[in-house]
């Protein structure tokens, strides 16, 4: 018989899973970096600030987006993309309490 990952595993631990997944790739995580350093939303165009076509960025953007790490809204023809900070603090508060879940003992042998 085969189970579902929500018949093994906790919600919690399913959401944590996909925000990781979310950023599970260089380009996301600086995507993240840039928005946050720009301490703005930022309209324009992204791929002139990293190092990958327009097309592959915009495919990131809509993986961070679609975690709802980011938002993105229409003005035009551009778009404006800024942090949703609620998520990016539940994932923060998400990741300490994970972390502390699994607390290594000084002493670990393998």
């Amino acid at each position: 018989m085969a189970y579902s990952k929500q018949e093994l595993f906790s919600k919690q631990l399913q959401d944590c899973a996909e925000l990781y997944k979310a950023l599970g790739h260089p380009a996301r995580l600086a995507i993240l970096k840039y928005l946050v350093e720009a301490k703005t939303c930022i309209t324009g165009d992204l791929a002139e600030e990293l190092p990958l076509g327009r097309t592959t960025v915009n495919q990131h953007l809509k993986e961070l987006k679609d975690a709802g790490l980011i938002t993105g809204t229409t003005e035009g023809v551009k778009t404006c993309y800024c942090l949703n900070l609620e998520k990016i603090r539940e994932l923060k508060k998400m990741s300490e309490n994970f972390m502390n879940e699994i607390n290594i003992p000084v002493i670990f042998e393998c």
